[in-house]
């Protein structure tokens, strides 16, 4: 499209409020890639539908263009306010219980396109990248009564398909999809959270307002829970009835009370025995198609607020066999879908009524059960004795052997005497060859510690921890250490969740210095961790810089400082 063109549809914007007419519902699901995007916005009072159009499809509004632009194209000499009635009457009608709704254009205008994830299609705010030019275009139809029914339609003169997605009162209602003609959304004002459309593969992924989840894994199991508070007033009082927002200073006391009332709910059973979980963690959450993440200190839509629970059981080792038991059902919650998550991955489950229980038995073959490595023992004191006797012996025999060579005495006596020295020297060379190190043995002593370092916080107990790294660390760095790499492992946004390291690659050692009987060497190594959260997998690498000092203590090498110059997120 021109210049001239994006100019005049700018002029146009303030001619578009007084412009109105009758609609029917038009909605073509595009996808969020889609050269046109609908999103449906349904309140009390009006529906807001916004549009954003690529210039190629501007065809298909050609109805709301202003003359100029019109004739521009070669569309004709059709007025434009009987163009905009036949746009609502034809090209994107809306219907509410059957009837025409009448809207209006309230916005038409350039701007940028939105980025979106590619997964969810949720905007993404300050993503740099390839700026793309479209046709923003809002309209609004409003609304005397709530009904109980919309009928969408796509635009009938629209070639190609039209991503959409639709909110009642802040929820969303369905996933991205591409809309197609007569949708039918059936509308629940008493809780939007149950508004629904007829088609069943509209219906989004997190429909149901409750989920549970169990991870396996060893050394600890986690259970999981994940709901809505305000499905849980069924049970309970939140006081949240005839809210319509959760505030900030509400949140700590629903936190509360529904880690009190839940604290008997969703037994557990580890190996045939029934267990008591510790609460570790109570968030409220923000969840969509691939993260949920923790949300903090804003006020939250009672309607759309999930909150999200974790207990743990410590284990020893892997289990065989867990079991949970879904306790809560009602009319609305009559199917929960929910998750066994182990190493191979997560294992799908639909709890019913009469199917109720989340089961998982070990299947693993060879499960991967973290183990420490057994790291090369520093060389024995007694080698420096054994060294320098060995060289003292040496120039004795040498000396020994110019005194016999002087005196002439016999070839068998220089002989011996020459022997004497090389298997005195020879012994002086070995131990001093047990007291040092290669380069090949220091990067493999490194990596040995680290990966027992990280493979420390596989165990849950805080004292357990400490005990696995004191045979790595030296005593005055161990809380330090403790501290930075717990830290190192917590996720961003996510409550606190701490990642296990899965692997360790140590990608540089140089600048080594020896020190007595230590050594410091400058290293970079990758992290990659992992942890099950929420229902999702998410991945974790982190890059170190530091100079790493060993030193032998009590009979073992042990990391004594480490002075980090770098992390960052790869």
């Amino acid at each position: 499209m021109s210049k001239f063109l994006q100019l005049l549809l700018i002029s146009y914007f303030s001619l578009l409020p007084c412009l109105q007419a009758s609609a029917d519902a038009i909605v073509r699901n595009q996808s969020m890639f889609s050269s046109t995007i609908a999103e449906f916005y349904v309140e009390d009072t009006q529906i807001i539908v916004k549009f954003e159009v690529g210039y190629n499809d501007l065809i298909a509004f050609q109805n709301l263009l202003p003359n100029e632009i019109y004739k521009d194209m070669a569309l004709g000499n059709k007025p434009l306010k009987e163009r905009v009635e036949l746009f609502f009457k034809q090209d994107f009608p809306l219907h509410a219980d059957g009837k025409p709704l009448q809207g209006y254009v309230t916005k038409m205008q350039p701007t940028d396109r939105i980025k979106r994830d590619e997964i969810t299609g949720e905007p993404l705010p300050g993503i740099e990248g390839e700026k793309e030019t479209v046709i923003a275009i809002e309209l609004t139809f409003p609304m005397k009564d709530k009904p109980k029914k919309l009928t969408l339609f796509t635009i009938q003169k629209s070639t190609p398909p039209i991503g959409f997605v639709a909110y009642h009162k802040k929820v969303a209602v369905n996933d991205f999809r591409y809309l197609s003609n007569g949708y039918q959304l059936s509308l629940n004002w008493d809780d939007p959270w149950y508004s629904s459309f007829k088609t069943r593969h509209l219906r989004r992924q997190y429909y149901s307002p409750m989920s549970g989840f169990i991870y396996i894994e060893p050394y600890e199991v986690r259970k999981e829970i994940i709901l809505r508070p305000k499905d849980l007033e069924y049970w309970t009082d939140l006081g949240l009835k005839d809210s319509e927002t959760i505030s900030v200073e509400q949140q700590a006391a629903i936190k509360q009370k529904v880690a009190e009332f839940l604290k008997n709910e969703f037994p557990v059973v580890i190996d045939g025995q029934a267990v008591k979980g510790q609460l570790e963690r109570v968030n409220f959450l923000q969840r969509s198609l691939n993260r949920s993440i923790v949300v903090d200190n804003q006020e939250l839509d009672v309607n759309a607020a999930m909150l999200g629970l974790i207990y743990t059981f410590p284990t020893n080792g892997l289990p065989q066999k867990v079991i949970m038991d879904w306790s809560l059902w009602n009319e609305k919650i009559t199917e929960i879908p929910a998750a066994a998550v182990d190493q191979a991955g997560p294992f799908q489950s639909l709890l019913q009524p009469d199917w109720r229980k989340l089961e998982w038995n070990n299947y693993l073959k060879n499960p991967k059960i973290p183990t420490l490595i057994e790291v090369v023992r520093p060389p024995a004191q007694y080698l420096v004795i054994v060294f320098w006797c060995f060289m003292i012996l040496f120039i004795l025999s040498f000396l020994f052997q110019i005194y016999s060579f002087n005196k002439k005495s016999g070839i068998y006596t220089q002989t011996l005497v020459a022997l004497l020295s090389i298997t005195f020297l020879s012994g002086s060379v070995y131990s001093y060859h047990l007291r040092s190190f290669d380069q090949k043995i220091i990067e493999k002593l490194t990596a040995d510690l680290l990966h027992n370092i990280y493979h420390a916080f596989d165990y849950r107990e805080e004292e357990k921890i400490y005990d696995t790294l004191n045979k790595s660390v030296a005593g005055d760095l161990l809380t330090d250490i403790y501290l930075q790499t717990k830290r190192s492992l917590i996720l961003a946004h996510q409550g606190g969740a701490s990642a296990k390291v899965k692997s360790l690659e140590l990608v540089s050692t140089d600048n080594l210095i020896r020190q007595d009987d230590g050594f410091t060497v400058h290293t970079i190594w990758n992290v990659f961790g992992s942890v099950g959260h929420w229902g999702h997998v998410h991945q974790r690498t982190n890059q170190y810089e530091a100079n790493l000092s060993f030193r032998p203590l009590d009979g073992q090498w042990k990391l004594t400082s480490m002075e980090v110059i770098q992390e960052k997120r790869l």
